[in-house]
């Protein structure tokens, strides 16, 4: 009865189905007699059979709700049940062996990201690293290797915090948890300090920064973990914070052996609530409270509860070593803090204590580090102000915990001579403790991890390694443990485009200490660096974010002002000169030559020192001894979403490391002109370049491999599609385009400038055409097409508008999109065939989200080519030979730019050419 009501069910809802008695499972019931009784035929209950369009015939188990098993064997199928004719007798226990053998066999594969390396490619790599690394240590280069490796949220691609914001919610909480992760397997016996990061203008506060700090000989810093308190954790807060700060602060002062009163309350300021109230507007405020009576009860209120406790103290000098506590003294009679609401630290008032400012105590040098660290107990001595450095030791309640803002030390030994204190204190009190304030002083016997907000990322500065084994373990723990707190190394747009995180995987270079730097040691490794960078420019590129170009965050120093290559050749000149010198006196170069040569040549079209390719603001820096630290930051290097290939594009620069220090490299630089952003920015003339790196390195004995570096090219130039037409073979792919920075425009908060990113480039390669019998068209236009090399293949780039924004370059030419490519055969003057682009989806979908894997991305990305669409009819080939001159260029020969091909207006009728015509 099931089965009849399920077939009547059915057949009115359109199928057509049939009818047949169901089966036993093959898989999972032995054959079995069917059993006879008085009431007929008893066997299997029955099933329908339903043929469903685009899946078949499909059967269903109306009793059971299911569908049936795949080992279901028909026994009868007719349309209507009366006609079934009925099925009996009897059968014996069969067996069937079957065997069955299925070989899949890989006849090709692209690379990608998810697994750039078979693992032995990778055993390859490693012995590279490993080599490389034996010749680094036979010759004393005494490398180590920094970076600044970026994430991005893996569940969350749209919000700010994710894209422009530098902080975030969200942010904050995986950054703690990341480095709550990294702090056993790196900073045990460390702190936690968590100090203010980069301030930029426009940002209200410093950026926070949460630094792991250990001893470089792994003796520990800090004894009891228990005594380091996570601001972050809000159910650790505590309602008696106010009462441990006061504690802890006296505790202090009792371990330096100081008077109770060198311990000062901090109070807020009773008179800002007055300022404040001058400064309203005239007559009752819109919301009905009476500002007198607000001001009056606001007065009136007693100010006795400290907002924390402060300790003036000074530690050791260039000229002293004593530790001392100044007795300040304000007209206040009380210490009153500066409004706001950043750490007590900060809004100390410091121009309240003396009349006379201290002289600067000036900087010890970094250069060399010193003896073994030994913290002691210090004898602290109480003097008077005057002419004594404003320095203190602030301790607060803040949000439920106790902080402890660390004043400046001039030396390591006074940093953790002051950890010690703060941690007995806080054992004495029994209560945890948030350090924060200023930092240490540069110094290799402290090693640091630090994770900080940037925007769109979270930024991990990576502590050194000093080789290759260090290097590995490093990268590849980091990744695995950012992928633990749900943070990842790429990004989707809603296009389907796959990118790294926007931010950066700067590379460091440098010493175990910075006397012990190559760069400083010797100037002729960097001249060689930034000498091969500037003939390969490859190295900048296939590397590299998005945004490139003059004014984006690392520009090439030949790529802003166009004297910038003569200079250049009279800086090297002169950094050969004086070591030459040097050497002739048998001394070492003097360390501030390179910064004195280059400072003012590596910087971008501004001036700014930093953002530079090569950014040498830590080598030796001229302001401070805080920046004579021997680094050299690559930053043209985007973070790659693997670890294999990271860790290959530091492998790259340790082998080109090891090259120039055996052989330094003297050549002249090259003048490319616009070749620079055309040639280089295609698949073909980087891939081309690139390859000439790797065939100098195993000529140098350096076995790297050009199939290495595959990922890369797929990743930065993925493929848009590909057609074949005849023997004909069509394929297009993405290729590079510098954003252009426009001019000052007003907005709500100022001013801003943008960015145009609306024209975009991509390249077309072609094989199997005949010179002079076929031709390639966009849009109407004959690409210019050039040898590769290889017979009978050609390529050539696109150059096109994309989208178009209210404010670009030249705003008033429209989207080229969809872009139409054919093969024109010239004697017949026809297109054999072609294919379409669409730079958005064809059917104007928008995408609600972007794509969650690499899958769904090259699914959209694959949905906007069709190789398909070319032109039907005859073709004008005259009229395309003359398109094709109309735009052709000499400063970009090899690329179609159709922005410069004018589409042809339509004629209009001769009743309406004339408007006022009668």
């Amino acid at each position: 009865m099931a089965a009849r009501l399920a077939a009547a069910a059915v057949r009115s809802r359109g199928p057509f189905r049939l009818r047949l008695p169901r089966p036993a499972d093959l898989r999972h019931q032995e054959p079995r007699r069917p059993e006879r009784s008085d009431g007929g035929l008893h066997g299997p209950p029955r099933l329908d059979q339903v043929f469903v369009p685009g899946a078949g015939w499909i059967g269903l188990d109306p009793t059971s709700a299911l569908f049936a098993g795949e080992g279901h064997i028909p026994l009868s199928a007719t349309p209507h049940p009366s006609s079934a004719a009925p099925i009996q007798g009897a059968t014996d226990p069969v067996e069937v062996t079957l065997s069955f053998h299925n070989t899949v066999r890989r006849i090709h594969e692209d690379p990608r990201v998810t697994k750039p390396y078979t693992d032995e490619a990778w055993a390859r790599i490693d012995a590279l690293g490993e080599e490389v690394d034996r010749r680094l240590e036979a010759r004393d280069v005494r490398l180590t290797m920094g970076g600044e490796p970026t994430f991005v949220s893996l569940d969350d691609m749209v919000s700010e915090q994710w894209n422009t914001d530098a902080d975030g919610a969200e942010k904050r909480a995986l950054a703690d948890e990341l480095a709550q992760r990294l702090r056993p397997l790196y900073a045990a016996g460390g702190v936690v300090h968590r100090g203010q990061g980069k301030w930029y203008p426009g940002e209200p506060l410093p950026r926070w920064q949460v630094d792991l700090q250990w001893r470089t000989d792994g003796v520990p810093l800090w004894h009891n973990d228990a005594l380091l308190a996570d601001p972050w954790i809000e159910k650790d807060a505590d309602p008696e914070a106010g009462k441990h700060a006061e504690a802890l602060a006296a505790e202090i002062g009792r371990q330096l052996g100081l008077p109770t009163e060198a311990v000062l309350p901090a109070y807020e300021d009773r008179f800002e609530t007055l300022a404040t109230h001058i400064r309203l507007p005239a007559g009752p405020q819109p919301d009905g409270v009476d500002p007198e009576l607000a001001l009056v009860a606001e007065l009136d209120r007693e100010e006795t509860q400290p907002t924390g406790w402060v300790l003036p103290l000074t530690t050791s000098t260039e000229e002293d070593d004593a530790w001392t506590s100044p007795a300040w003294r304000f007209r206040r009679g009380r210490l009153v803090l500066s409004p706001g609401s950043s750490p007590l630290g900060l809004r100390l008032p410091l121009d309240a204590i003396s009349w006379v400012d201290p002289d600067h105590p000036g900087e010890p040098s970094y250069l060399v580090a010193g003896p073994p660290l030994d913290p002691g107990h210090p004898t602290v001595t109480v003097v008077d102000p005057t002419d004594a450095l404003t320095t203190a030791l602030a301790i607060e309640a803040r949000d439920g915990f106790v902080h402890a803002f660390l004043p400046p030390t001039l030396r390591l030994e006074d940093y953790a001579t002051l950890l010690t204190v703060i941690e007995r204190a806080a054992s004495a009190t029994g209560h945890p403790v948030v350090l924060e304030g200023y930092g240490p002083p540069p110094d290799s016997r402290l090693t640091r991890l630090s994770v900080t907000p940037d925007p769109g990322v979270i930024e991990v500065n990576i502590q050194p390694t000093t080789s290759w084994a260090q290097q590995r373990e490093l990268t590849t723990t980091l990744y695995a443990e950012a992928r633990q707190v749900r943070l990842t190394t790429e990004k989707f747009d809603l296009d389907g485009l796959h990118t790294g995180t926007g931010g950066g995987n700067h590379i460091t270079l440098g010493g175990r200490q910075p006397i012990d730097s190559p760069l400083l040691r010797r100037p002729d490794l960097l001249v060689s660096l930034l000498t091969y960078w500037q003939r390969h420019p490859s190295l900048s590129y296939l590397f590299s974010g998005r945004f490139i170009g003059p004014t984006s965050q690392a520009p090439r120093f030949d790529e802003g002002r166009p004297e910038a290559l003569y200079e250049m050749e009279i800086a090297f000149a002169e950094i050969t000169r004086l070591t030459t010198e040097s050497a002739a006196l048998e001394g070492e170069p003097r360390p501030w030559l390179v910064d004195r040569a280059l400072r003012h040549l590596l910087t971008d079209l501004t001036g700014n020192t930093h953002r530079a390719e090569f950014c040498i603001d830590k080598m030796y820096s001229p302001d401070s001894s805080r920046g004579r630290l021997g680094l050299l930051e690559l930053r043209g290097f985007e973070m790659p979403p693997h670890p294999q290939m990271a860790l290959l594009q530091a492998l790259l620069v340790r082998s080109l490391v090891a090259m120039f220090w055996e052989k330094p490299l003297t050549a002249p630089l090259v003048r490319w002109g616009t070749a620079l952003h055309e040639d280089f920015l295609l698949p073909q003339g980087a891939t081309r370049d690139i390859a000439a790196v790797v065939a100098d390195l195993r000529a140098h004995g350096l076995p790297f491999e050009a199939s290495w570096l595959d990922p890369f090219t797929e990743f930065r130039f993925p493929r848009i599609g590909m057609t074949r037409v005849g023997d004909i073979e069509l394929e297009l792919r993405s290729a590079i385009e510098p954003w252009h920075v426009l001019g000052e425009e007003a907005t709500a908060g100022g001013t801003a400038r943008y960015v145009d990113s609306s024209v975009e480039k991509l390249q077309v390669l072609v094989s199997g055409v005949v010179p002079g019998q076929h031709l390639v068209t966009c849009q109407g236009v004959p690409v210019p097409l050039t040898p590769t090399g290889a017979a009978g293949e050609y390529y050539a780039g696109v150059r096109y508008r994309a989208w178009q924004p209210w404010s670009a370059l030249h705003p008033s030419i429209e989207v080229h999109s969809p872009l139409h490519f054919d093969v024109v055969d010239v004697p017949s003057e026809t297109s054999l065939g072609g294919a379409t682009y669409h730079v958005v989806h064809p059917g104007g979908r928008s995408y609600e989200r972007p794509p969650i894997n690499a899958n769904e991305a090259e699914a959209r990305r694959s949905s906007r080519f069709e190789a398909r669409g070319h032109t039907a009819g005859a073709i004008d080939v005259a009229a395309l030979r003359e398109a094709a001159r109309a735009v052709a260029s000499d400063e970009y020969p090899h690329t179609l730019d159709l922005r410069r091909a004018v589409p042809r207006s339509p004629v209009p009728p001769a009743e309406t050419a004339h408007p006022g015509a009668q």
